[in-house]
Parts: structure tokens; sequence; C-alpha cells
């Protein structure tokens, strides 16, 4: 299923600024992109530099301005609409002709009617019904959304300068939420990390996410999840209000760029037949909740069903992949991220760290607990930000100034929060765990959890600054990255044509590395997490965790079982390719069969006295 859209991908945000103007860059070839929007500061410089690309005149809005977050958001947002809009204005207006931009917007297109129209076109002469077919082309040129991304976590609140704690409505999500709102964008909003209700609930305040006489809402809202009860509970929780999801964004817990959710061990696939078997009876569900709540708030209702779609990102690699979950999930987007920061065109991935990437190995990435979120996070060893936290403690000076203060969310040594990643955090919980006279082993231990975590808020926006040449904030020009382990299989430095050929099966820009299927990929390391995971308990544990513990693994045998039929339903793949799917999961059944669940010691004890 695509829908209306003219590609079966889209970009995924990437960090807060590796896809910070992707719309600039590929929007006008129909691709959809996504944007983080919670760094205000990062955003402001954006439309400062643009400004200046656009020979717009610009006027600086400062964060201490009366709603200063939320109206640089805006006029970001207007800005990146205006420059699109022209970019389609001169694509429209200009001619076709090999190596145009015109003639790459339908070159670059999957295999399609519009596909075509445009080979039919090229095969004629000059004449009229050449350029009647140009004049249906140039009428179909759409260009792709610029969608936006919150993640909901990122909702401190916020001071005045006298140090009082200001509304709510001036925490970091709802001013993000509200500068979105307030612009002219038609498109979406995606909510990652999980429900935060009164962001959700500040979502009624605006017109503009209600339908409209025709049932149309100029902006839309995406749940991004991992599971299909998140999906539901979320999904409810909005529709009470009168507020239509009109897509889920499936992600894999683990196997993803950026934070990593691991659920309780459900498996990309086993979600997706989740959605695929419920998806009917989910929306409708959902679209009576909506109209009942909007007829009670005195608002006009849907006129029929909305759409409501499913897409899917995380770990997918190759053009059978992609059509797969097309054709047996009847998704409506995959999102292919990581990849992209290969792609110069689509990204802003400084050549430091791109060299890296492209020489980089398996072990190279790892999922860690950098994040002051304390939510796993896929990092990248040998990024130049792990190499400056390693430095800040051989210098005896762990941690990192802190400016932008995102992710700001302790107090346990202050009245405001502050940041687990910052100096001022890392300096007095080093002295706490010194004062407490702990065994030298445990001491080392405790302090290097202490010092595992990074400024994300400024390293995860570096990369643009050094790749468009500009002052980097506060002289801090250490970069932070976080792809997904799945690119350990790209090695290159790729066209944006390159890269779309790939997705589609028209080319192919793999390494020379075996690379297993997605899903097998996805569940070795649900397995890895599980064996870390219990061998953290196996001195000792609760009966709780013994439940989440044997939970988890019962659920990946259970996707194990689901994937012995599915491998039978992969025809386009080759009959070794299904043997070496079906052998990894022989052995990973085993391993996981094998796998003890540590008892609470209670019931270790009855065992033993019996």
């Amino acid at each position: 299923m695509n829908n209306g859209s003219l590609h079966s991908f889209h970009i995924p945000v990437m960090g807060l600024a590796y896809t910070v103007d992707t719309p600039i860059k590929v929007a006008r070839f129909g691709i959809s992109s996504v944007v983080s929007i919670i760094e205000d500061n990062l955003l402001e410089e954006m439309r400062k530099y643009y400004c200046d690309q656009q020979a717009e005149s610009y006027t600086p809005i400062r964060q201490q301005d009366p709603d200063g977050r939320a109206r640089r958001v805006t006029a970001y947002l207007d800005l990146m609409d205006r420059i699109v809009s022209g970019q389609m204005e001169q694509l429209r207006a200009s001619a076709f002709g090999p190596g145009t931009e015109l003639d790459k917007f339908f070159i670059l297109l999957p295999q399609g009617p519009l596909g075509l129209l445009y080979e039919q076109m090229n095969s004629l002469v000059e004449g009229d019904e050449k350029r009647s077919l140009q004049h249906r082309l140039r009428d179909a040129l759409k260009p792709g959304s610029i969608d936006v991304n919150i993640m909901t976590k990122c909702d401190k609140t916020n001071y005045d300068t006298d140090g009082t704690s200001l509304p709510a409505e001036y925490s970091d999500a709802m001013a993000a939420l509200r500068g979105y709102a307030n612009s002219g964008l038609s498109s979406s909003i995606i909510f990652s990390a999980g429900m935060n209700p009164r962001l959700y609930t500040y979502c009624e305040t605006f017109s503009d996410f209600f339908p409209d006489e025709c049932g149309v809402q100029k902006k839309k809202i995406i749940l991004k999840v991992s599971d299909y009860r998140s999906a539901m509970i979320q999904g409810k929780f909005l529709a009470k209000k009168g507020l239509w999801v009109s897509e889920f964004r499936i992600e894999s817990g683990l196997n993803c760029g950026g934070h990593a959710f691991a659920t309780d061990g459900y498996l990309l696939a086993p979600v997706l037949e989740e959605f695929k078997s419920n998806r009917a009876a989910l929306s409708a569900e959902l679209f009576g909740m909506c109209n009942e709540a909007l007829a009670q708030k005195g608002v006009i209702g849907f006129p029929y069903l909305p759409q409501q779609k499913i897409s899917v990102q995380g770990g997918i690699g190759t053009a059978r992949e992609h059509q797969f979950l097309l054709d047996h999930y009847g998704i409506d987007s995959a999102g292919w991220g990581s990849p992209f920061l290969m792609v110069p065109e689509a990204t802003n991935v400084d050549e430091e760290t791109l060299q890296k990437l492209m020489h980089a190995r398996k072990e190279d990435y790892y999922l860690s607990n950098a994040s002051p979120l304390d939510v796993l996070f896929n990092n990248f060893r040998k990024s130049s930000s792990e190499a400056d936290r390693i430095r800040r403690i051989e210098k005896g000076q762990p941690g990192s100034p802190c400016y932008n203060k995102y992710l700001s969310n302790n107090t346990e040594f202050t009245e405001q929060p502050i940041c687990t990643a910052s100096r001022q955090y890392q300096d007095l919980k080093i002295k706490q765990l010194k004062s407490q006279e702990l065994a030298p082993d445990v001491l080392k231990e405790q302090i290097g959890v202490v010092t595992e975590k990074e400024c994300i808020c400024q390293g995860l926006g570096t990369s643009v600054f050094l790749t468009k040449g500009l002052p980097v904030p506060h002289k801090l020009a250490a970069v932070s990255i976080c792809p997904g382990p799945n690119l350990a299989y790209f090695s290159g430095s790729f066209s944006l044509k390159e890269m779309v050929d790939h997705i589609y099966g028209r080319g192919n820009v793999l390494n020379a590395e075996q690379r297993p299927n997605m899903f097998i990929n996805e569940l070795k390391l649900y397995v890895n997490y599980l064996e870390k995971e219990i061998s953290k308990s196996i001195a000792s544990t609760t009966a709780k965790r013994h439940k989440y513990l044997q939970g988890f693994k019962d659920n990946l045998l259970s996707g194990v079982d689901y994937y012995k039929s599915l491998v039978r339903t992969m025809h386009s793949e080759t009959e070794q390719y299904r043997e070496r799917f079906a052998e990894a999961l022989r052995h990973m059944e085993h391993y996981l069969s094998g796998m003890p669940v540590p008892m609470p010691a209670l019931v270790q004890e009855r065992v033993v006295g019996s």
C-alpha cells in the first residue's frame, strides 16, 4: 500500500541535526522526512543560515523573548515550507532533459504508473503528444512531507531569569508543539518515546489537529510505537479527546538508531502481524471514540473513516526486505534511517565522522547507557564525543559543560534539575560514592556507570555546524552519532540516487559483510540483551524480576515459532536464503531454550531444602 505518497519509504528523524534540514534537500523529489524540533537554539541557527542562503532578511528571535522557544520553531518551519514551495515552483517551470532535477524527480520514483508515463514521454520525439505528457507529469509533481518529531521525554520545566518556574506550556515539548501548531505547515507531528499525557492533551488547544468541514486535518498525529498494546492505549487516549492518530509508526525495539526500547521481548514481525490482524478493528473503534468526543466539543466530526496508515522502521537493509514488508504486512511506508547517514545529499554528517562510519566494523556499533534519559542508546565507539568523554575522565574532569539543559531531569543534589551527563552532577555523584567506603572494585564500577553518560543534546547537533562551516556553539566540536547496528553493512558515501536505487532494487550498495535477514539480526540483538540482563540477576533476583525475565524469554521463543512459518512465505528469496534463515532460527531457539532464568532467592532455598 502507498495511499497517496509517491515513494514507499521515508527518512526518519536522526539525532537533533542530522535531518534538521533534510526536507530542503529531498522534499522536492517527493521524499518525506522528519525534523527534530526540540532544540530551538539549533533551529534558530539554521534559520539564520538559510535566510542568508535565500537572501531573506533575518530578525533574531531570542530564547528569552516572549514565547521565544515556540516562535523560533514556527519561524524555522515556515522558512522551510517557503523554500520547498519555491523549489517546487522552479521544478514545474523547468525543462525536461538529462541531468536536470525535473528528470531526477521521476527517475527516483519506484516502479509505477507515473514512472511509466515518464518513460513513455522520454521515448517520444518533440511534438504535441510529448508536450501533453510533459504537462501531465508537471501536474503530478508533489513534494515530500515536512514532518516533525518530539521525543516526549524531553519535556523539562523551564525557569524565568529570576529562577521561578514557568507555566507548563513553556516546557520544552509543549513549546515545541505550539511552535509546530502555529506554523503554516500541512504535515504530521511524530510523538516518540512513549505517552506524555499533558503533551497529548495540549494538542486539543489547536484547531489544526481537528477535521475541517470536509474531514481534512491540516496537521496530523503520528505515534511511534514498539508494540500493539502501546498503540491501542495511546490511540484511545487521543481519540477520547477528538484527536485522530493518522499513522502508527512501528519501530524495532533494538534494531534501530538513537534511543532503544527493548519492550518485553516482542519481536518486530509478530508485532506487525498483530497490527495486520487488528488494523481494521482498531481503526473503527478509534473512529467511533473520536467522533463522539468531537460531537461533545461541538466540532464537526469526520464524515467518513479517515485513513490510518501503518509504517515500519528499524534495520531494513535490502530491497527484498522492503518489498516484503509492503506486500506481506500491507504497510504504507518503510523508514530507512541510518543508511541515509552515508548520503551527504540527504543528511548532515561531517567529513571526519563520515570517514569513520565508512571504515567501521560491526563491533563499533553498540548499545550503551550513554543517554542521560536512562534509556538505552545506540552508540558509535569511534565518535569524537566518545573520545572526548574518555579524555575528560583521564584528566580527572568527567562530565560535560551543560549549556542547553534539555535533558536536565535529576534533583538528587540540587533543587532545580540538572543533567546526569553534566560535570556538576558527575562531580557531586562521584564525591558521594567515594564517601561511602565501597570496595575498590565496586567503587570503580559505580563511577563507570556515572561517567558513561554523554552530553548528547550538544553532540547530536554539532555535525551540521561542521558540514556548513559555521561556528560551533561554545566551541564544543565533539560529535555524537547514534546509528543503528544495521549501518555495519553500509560502508561507502552514496549519492541520493544510489541509495534510492538500492531501496527499490535497481542497485546494491551493501558491503561484503555477510548480512542476515533483518528479523534474524533483531532476534540476535534481543537474545544478547536478555543474556546480559540475566547475568545481572544471577547473584540475586526478586520474584518480579524473575517474572520479567521469564516473560521476555517466552516472548522470544514465541517469536521464533512465528518466524518458522514466516520463512515459508518469503517467495522472492532463494531457497538457500530461506534455509540460512531457518538454520539461524534453529540455532537461536536451541540457545534460548538452554538459557536459565535466575530464580528468586526464597524459591532457590526451597528447592535446595527439598
